[in-house]
């Protein structure tokens, strides 16, 4: 007789080694040892969340510390909803939630993720596309579904970590690629899904976000199967849903952690925004844009700006009450509280930023809801209206007084500078017929594999190959590996042996 478990284990283990295999054990677990166990883990650990541990002199959130707070709040929401009578029949039509699959696919989201951040991930789109002519290029999201699926070696029987069908759909935030699936393409829509928009720098190139490479796209149809017919193919999974706002609440309170603590975020700088915004802002409503763009220096403008872009863009949860009592609240918790005491490193200063981060967490967890019929660009899990806004001005405030600044702006050219210089010299290295013999041994092997995935008749298919082996070498790296590396290839380094750790 059929267990109750075997349909939903039917469903959800697709493609997966283990899919019919012991139901008392439980496979999302098991998932999400194999993703805590992987070396790509672990080299999150030296990679770039927003500003480099190296360059800040202080311990800030890198991806692997970013990761595990995305995976503590993402089951902390999947166990808030499934514990919701409320929810429960929605939950059970689109196909489920459970909290060991949201965990497992909240710890693999940013395997893929490259030196340097988000700087590494455009710096590495813009050479696969215009140097190495990869017409996918280069996305975080995209890399990390090919290392659980391709790139990542476990065991000589098993390409990829042989994850469960639902965890690989839950890591799916895009779940598209970049040019031609599901067709019609989100970018098509009006308006299109969060991401489905092309980079500014080339409209014609598809999706600026998106979730799997062409290479992927057998698995990612495969993985998003069973919830066809429940699901709209663009949109994310419940799963997915509920990891990518987790990944949105963490993302906007430990970046103001990260900056409150190294100092660049200034109580001054922040309150003159917030509170000219609050005094002025029937005048900053009613001028023109053009207007607000000639006053872009003055106090007060670029959180209006915020509000119009709120606007234009989300439309479908916009509103300009919760917007004025987002302001307030930032500027009381943020301005009045954490900012009016500078850090210092005592153990006093820390407990006052874990009462912060602690406060904003269960704010945002408990304003969790859902519905069954979402926006284009959102979700079925989504924050509550209040709270939706204040992650927004929250965000609002590390792009404004942190990402804005020269000093910043000044340390990140020197790193896509590196970067472009390493894939450069990693080019010229393969198309040395005297040196083919001395290729990194990891290189070589993605070459390797890059050339099995592609059709014999491919133009340019050894070319191809060769440069999406150097994206995925470069993506694998550390940020100090890929420091280090440059260094040898350049022959700065005087220390031999020690350079063929990033080999």
């Amino acid at each position: 007789m059929e267990s109750p478990a075997e349909p939903r284990a039917r469903r959800l283990f697709g493609g997966s080694a283990r899919a019919l295999g012991d139901l008392t054990a439980n496979p999302f677990r098991a998932d999400r040892d194999r993703i805590v166990g992987s070396p790509f883990f672990a080299r999150l650990g030296g990679v770039t969340q927003v500003i480099s541990p190296v360059g800040s002199g202080l311990l800030v959130h890198n991806r692997l510390t970013h990761s595990l707070k995305v995976a503590q709040v993402a089951r902390a929401i999947a166990e808030r909803l499934t514990a919701d009578d409320r929810w429960r029949g929605l939950l059970d039509k689109l196909g489920g939630c459970d909290p060991d699959v949201v965990e497992a696919a909240a710890l693999a989201h940013d395997l893929g993720h490259p030196p340097f951040g988000h700087l590494g991930e455009r710096v590495l789109d813009r050479l696969a596309r215009q140097r190495l002519g990869l017409a996918d290029g280069f996305e975080g999201n995209a890399q990390s579904y090919r290392i659980v699926t391709s790139t990542e070696i476990r065991g000589a029987a098993t390409t990829g970590l042989d994850l469960t069908a639902a965890v690989r759909a839950a890591m799916l935030k895009y779940p598209w690629t970049r040019l031609d699936y599901p067709d019609p393409h989100p970018r098509l829509l009006d308006p299109p899904p969060r991401g489905a928009t092309p980079p500014p720098d080339d409209p014609e190139s598809g999706s600026l976000k998106f979730g799997a490479y062409r290479t992927e796209l057998d698995d990612l149809r495969q993985a998003r199967e069973p919830f066809a017919g429940r699901i709209p193919d663009w949109q994310q999974t419940v799963e997915a849903s509920v990891m990518d706002t987790a990944d949105d609440i963490a993302y906007a309170i430990h970046d103001v952690e990260d900056f409150y603590r190294v100092g660049v975020l200034q109580q001054g700088a922040v309150s003159a925004e917030l509170m000219a915004w609050q005094r002025e802002s029937g005048h900053f409503r009613a001028i023109t844009d053009a207007a607000l763009a000639t006053a872009s220096r003055r106090p007060g403008a670029a959180i209006e700006r915020l509000r119009r872009q709120l606007h234009r863009k989300d439309a479908w949860i916009a509103d300009d009450d919760a917007f004025a009592a987002a302001v307030e609240h930032v500027r009381e918790e943020l301005v009045d509280g954490l900012l009016a005491m500078p850090f210092d490193g005592s153990i006093e200063a820390e407990q006052y930023v874990s009462r912060f981060s602690a406060r904003w967490s269960t704010r945002f967890v408990e304003a969790i809801t859902m519905t069954d019929q979402p926006s284009v660009r959102s979700g079925y899990v989504l924050l509550g209206c209040a709270q939706w806004h204040e992650v927004q001005v929250l965000k609002f405030v590390h792009h404004r007084f942190v990402l804005a600044r020269p000093d910043l702006a000044l340390h990140q050219r020197g790193q896509a500078r590196l970067l472009g210089t390493l894939v450069e010299a990693l080019w010229e290295w393969l198309l040395d017929p005297e040196e083919e013999s001395r290729l990194p041994r990891r290189l070589h092997d993605l070459v390797e594999l890059a050339e099995a995935e592609l059709h014999p008749r491919t133009p340019h298919r050894i070319g191809r190959a060769r440069g999406r082996a150097i994206v995925d070498f470069v993506a694998q790296l550390t940020d100090g590996q890929a420091v280090a590396m440059l260094d040898a290839l350049s022959g700065r380094s005087g220390a031999l042996w020690t350079d063929a750790f990033v080999l």
